[in-house]
């Protein structure tokens, strides 16, 4: 049911994006590459923030299904950030002139990639379970002091990159018409990873299951 939902909202929101949605009176039609590229930001940091949140869990409180749960959400949360660096990528050279800066928002998503792919080896180099929920909870911890640097990076230092238009606590500057496929596409990607999400966790629930009939 989740796929033929993901599929729906996601054709609803490239409808809207694509066709529906007006071209920017300065950037033109390039300026629909937010509609992957932001959402795809949000759930990245969305993910990392809730294994982090885990991570505090399986340290604390010795919980045993936050260790897994946290173990599949990490490969959908390295796909939309992988994704939001590249869109970027993308975006910057029409709208600045250059493929990569070392801008304050750029550079730090690139540190948050890192945590991703430091948090998912840990999980393939360590194997006993103390050892591995230790380390990769350690690693989330600390790569949650990176999302903050990313939220507030453009306000904090004078950047390249354009300011928040979606804002939660204050008035939104983005216009209704692209804001709805913004929001329809990040559903759509929210969707998206809880799909990976579901299939990485069953996915792992029988390599638990299989290690257990090999010890009978």
């Amino acid at each position: 049911y989740v796929f033929f939902i993901f599929i729906l909202v996601l054709s609803i929101g490239l409808v809207e994006a694509l066709v529906l949605s007006p071209e920017d009176y300065i950037q033109s039609h390039s300026v629909r590459i937010m509609y992957v590229h932001v959402p795809s930001a949000w759930i990245s940091l969305g993910i990392f923030s809730i294994i982090s949140i885990l991570s505090f869990g399986i340290l604390v409180f010795k919980n045993k299904n936050f260790p897994l749960i946290a173990k599949s959400l990490a490969p959908s949360g390295l796909v939309f950030n992988i994704i939001a660096l590249v869109t970027g990528s993308i975006w910057g050279k029409p709208t600045w002139g250059t493929w990569w800066a070392w801008d304050a928002r750029i550079t730090s998503m690139l540190i948050l990639a890192l945590f991703y792919l430091m948090y998912i080896l840990a999980w393939r180099i360590y194997e006993e379970k103390n050892q591995v929920n230790k380390i990769t909870s350690i690693i989330a911890i600390l790569g949650l002091i990176n999302v903050p640097i990313i939220k507030f990076s453009v306000d904090w230092w004078s950047t390249l990159h354009q300011p928040s238009s979606v804002k939660l606590l204050s008035e939104t500057s983005i216009h209704v018409s692209m804001l709805v496929p913004l929001v329809i596409m990040t559903a759509a990607f929210a969707l998206f990873s809880l799909l990976i999400f579901l299939m990485k966790y069953n996915t792992e629930l029988i390599k638990i299951k299989n290690k257990g009939l090999d010890r009978l």
